[in-house]
């Protein structure tokens, strides 16, 4: 049945957002590059002691199993495995040289693996509170290029998801959390002094806006939320008019005005904290995939020309822990994909965005739109595929019709932008929990660490995520440790493959719902019933 009603659904075809079929929705888009195959996990137990591997980019051959290409997504006009969508971000921030990959054995305090902002704020966040400590990272590809180096670019912490967070954690936990994470800001802004380096970091408000009825109960809400927890200075309820003043669009109906909020250039970030890490002292491995992780005194990091041996590890691999057996049923990846436009400045003066704000809408895969210090716009849309047993593969980068999706939303909601040309897409994978919030631990009778399912909201919450790691690797309990994030139940995701075929059902009727209600029309009762079945079983598919 699920099969039959996942074919019905094509899983959210870009046909039914711009009225035609994918083939031809990014023939404006620059390519440049290739996908590399990325290697995935093994079909069965490795018989050697330890965890099961993790996806290498150079598998052994026999031992891994490689990403096979989707064949409806190449009928229907994606890219294929041959090119690829290149993050601008990376091509704009300032080149480096790479850092050689790990050759024989090595010996340290703390092993971090995985090389994107969580692994990199947690090395500098160790080398801070312990000086001494020997810290490695290990990174599968090069720093940036996964997730890190993909997103919009948002900074902030969670006073936009108290009402979800409420609850999550309840009223106590949800202030402590958001609390916490106010700190982000400001963390940032004093990493960036200190070290003389520019990330494009712009402080400015956040709006939540709603462009479509169903979408009004996301503000209400937001709004409800911290008045009943005597807030309300984090969150201001702005009506129409006030919003045509921060950014004018008849799409608008009205919105929510976040205190909180900043933009950066994400490729400029990541490059700054791989400076920094190597600069205090951090050893860094690129092109160095672990492939397996023996647990034990001391715990042993494999990789395919060397090991480390390190009294503790710190798992922070994003959307790829959905593919590492601790964290399997925690997890699932989604795919998100961003459109930007050429440099504007003419037009954003003319629709008055010219304060910086970014902006969300409430759709339950929601767009997400900034503007860059060059004057550029980027409408992103959480909306992308999903992925299938941790595989990272082309359907993270090179899916056509999510790419239409994003651009299909800058369309619509900013139609005063008719004039700008898209002149670049890219795509990447989220780590999303089922209850969109990130959770951080330790494995079960060993001294192997984790953070992940920051669920597209992570450029912030990594730099909280670091610290709370760095603590845990360090034997260190503080009012961060004792955060509700920290050691928690995360409630299991489905195994696979009900995992993926449930949520690509789900995923497709709530595209198709949201294509109705953007329509003024009422979505027909199945697809409905559908797309609320995650709530119906505590499990969250969006931002709904």
């Amino acid at each position: 049945m699920l099969l039959r009603a996942r074919a019905r659904q094509e899983q959210g075809d870009a046909g039914d957002v711009l009225g035609r079929r994918g083939g031809a929705a990014a023939a404006w888009v620059r390519l440049a590059g290739a996908v590399r195959a990325r290697a995935d996990l093994p079909r069965r137990r490795s018989r050697r002691s330890g965890d099961p591997d993790l996806a290498a980019a150079r598998g052994r051959g026999g031992r891994v199993r490689r990403a096979r290409e989707h064949p409806r997504r190449r009928a229907r006009g994606s890219l294929g495995a041959d090119r690829a969508l290149t993050p601008w971000w990376l091509e704009e921030a300032p080149q480096v040289e790479p850092e050689p990959p790990l050759e024989g054995d090595l010996d340290v305090d703390v092993a971090v693996v995985g090389g994107g902002y969580t692994g990199l704020w947690t090395a500098l966040s160790v080398r801070e509170l312990e000086p001494s400590a020997r810290v490695a990272v290990l990174e599968a590809d090069f720093c940036g290029n996964g997730p890190s180096g993909r997103n919009g670019g948002f900074l902030h912490g969670y006073w936009s998801s108290l009402a979800r967070a409420r609850r999550v954690f309840g009223d106590g936990g949800a202030l402590a959390v958001a609390e916490a994470a106010s700190a982000i800001v400001p963390g940032v802004r004093e990493f960036v002094e200190r070290r003389g380096v520019d990330v494009w970091l712009r402080e400015a408000p956040m709006l939540e806006v709603s462009a479509a009825p169903a979408q009004d109960e996301a503000i209400d809400a937001a709004v409800a939320a911290v008045r009943e927890l005597g807030v309300e200075e984090e969150a201001e309820p702005i009506a129409r008019d006030e919003l045509a003043q921060r950014c004018s669009s008849p799409s608008f109906r009205r919105g929510v005005l976040y205190r909180e909020g900043a933009t950066v250039q994400p490729g400029r970030l990541v490059r700054a904290l791989r400076a920094a890490a190597l600069t205090e002292g951090v050893t860094l491995h690129e092109q160095t995939p672990m492939v397996r992780l023996g647990r034990g005194s001391p715990n042993v990091v494999e990789t395919p020309r060397g090991r480390v041996r390190a009294r503790e590890v710190v798992v922070a691999i994003n959307a790829a822990a959905a593919g590492w057996r601790p964290l399997a049923r925690r997890l699932t990846a989604f795919g998100s994909y961003v459109v930007l436009t050429e440099p504007v400045p003419e037009l954003l003066e003319e629709i008055n965005w010219t304060g910086g704000e970014s902006i969300v809408d409430g759709r339950m895969f929601l767009h997400y739109f900034r503007t860059t210090n060059d004057g550029r716009v980027l409408m992103g849309s959480g909306s992308g595929p999903i992925g299938f047993g941790g595989r990272i593969d082309e359907r993270f980068t090179a899916d056509t019709p999510s790419v239409a999706r994003a651009e299909a939303g800058l369309r619509f909601l900013l139609p005063g932008l008719a004039g700008a040309q898209v002149e670049r897409a890219w795509g990447g994978p989220i780590d999303v929990s089922a209850d969109h919030f990130p959770f951080f631990g330790t494995v079960r009778g060993s001294r192997v660490h984790y953070g992940a399912g920051y669920s597209g909201n992570g450029v912030g919450p990594s730099w909280l995520g670091g610290r709370i790691l760095a603590r845990l690797a360090l034997g260190i309990e503080d009012e961060l440790t004792a955060l509700p994030l920290v050691n928690r139940h995360v409630r299991p995701l489905p195994p696979e493959p009900i995992k993926r075929l449930g949520g690509g059902l789900v995923r497709g009727a709530a595209l198709r719902v949201e294509v109705a209600e953007q329509a003024g029309r009422r979505p027909a009762l199945p697809l409905r019933a559908i797309a609320s079945l995650p709530r119906l079983v505590g499990l969250r598919v969006g931002t709904r």
